[in-house]
């Protein structure tokens, strides 16, 4: 999960850096590089996050998955999405003048992946098939190496202090979602893990733009 999330924040990052070089102001850098990710991958964790937040709405757990499985997104969907994408670009656009949009996008790509392991650890899948079923279920030896490895790509970039934060908030944000996908859903699902990391993101983004600049 970290190393997928490297080679997208890198890429991401990249593309939100060519974009400050053209001229481009820091708001629509940030905007260049938070497309580039989604369209790297299919807009998949953000169509995680669209399912979850539409799910939730429903009165019973079999109606809540039922709506997430449902392909069409709703109106609490789009408003998440619109949200979630507003403030991490609101926050990316700072930083990207700072000359810490490269980075941030990279800790942001690979930490909010890395804390999709223990979300599966933690708690049980929700459904006896689909993407997060398929996926199986990482041990503590294969959860404790995504999370280092993840921590080691902040600390490279960030040094320690910082990422310790940083780390502290991506895992507040796993554990409110695992929270909410544990009492309303029984489990975790596909679209569970990507808001998780959506979550997670956003978060690192937020702690990244308070301990840094």
């Amino acid at each position: 999960f970290p190393l997928v999330g490297l080679l997208i924040g890198g890429l991401s990052g990249s593309s939100l850096w060519i974009a400050g070089q053209a001229g481009l102001q820091p708001l629509a850098c940030a905007f260049v590089g938070l497309f580039v990710s989604a369209w790297i991958t299919g807009a998949l964790h953000e169509d995680g996050l669209a399912d979850l937040a539409d799910g939730l709405g429903g009165s019973a757990r079999d109606r809540r998955l039922a709506i997430m499985r449902d392909s069409h997104v709703g109106s609490f969907g789009v408003l998440t999405l619109i949200l979630t994408v507003g403030i991490k670009a609101a926050i990316l656009a700072p930083l990207s003048e700072e000359g810490l949009g490269w980075s941030a996008l990279v800790v942001a790509a690979a930490l909010s992946r890395s804390v999709m392991a223990p979300c599966m650890m933690l708690i049980p899948p929700a459904r006896t098939d689909g993407l997060g079923y398929g996926a199986g279920r990482p041990d503590t030896g294969g959860t404790a190496q995504a999370l280092i490895l993840g921590a080691a790509i902040s600390i490279a970039l960030f040094g320690w202090i910082s990422s310790i934060a940083i780390l502290m908030g991506a895992l507040l944000a796993m554990a409110l979602i695992a929270w909410l996908a544990r009492s309303q859903l029984g489990g975790y699902t596909g679209d569970v893990l990507g808001a998780v990391q959506q979550t997670a993101e956003a978060f690192i983004f937020c702690v990244t733009g308070v301990v840094l600049p």
